[in-house]
């Protein structure tokens, strides 16, 4: 994937943390994060996440890697159109 092209996909954090009762300044203490770094997951502007932040997110939350992400549409749909039209 070429730097300057958006990647698709969606963090989950807003929904997670209001599920849980959680704030964001909370969860970055639990993880080990700073709230700078959090802030910019949670935006969608991170360009790549370990997988031992992941796992610490995830133990945290309570949840799955898929309940955190998501990939939204496929490379070349364009908004608001069917797949395969």
């Amino acid at each position: 994937m070429p730097p300057e092209q958006e990647h698709r996909v969606d963090i989950h954090l807003d929904r997670l943390l209001a599920e849980r009762g959680l704030t964001l300044t909370e969860l970055a203490d639990r993880v080990g994060l700073t709230l700078a770094n959090l802030s910019v997951l949670k935006n969608g502007r991170a360009r790549a996440i370990r997988f031992s932040t992941l796992t610490a997110l995830c133990d945290v939350l309570d949840c799955r890697p898929g309940d955190l992400l998501s990939v939204s549409g496929r490379p070349g749909d364009r908004a608001g159109e069917e797949p395969g039209h």
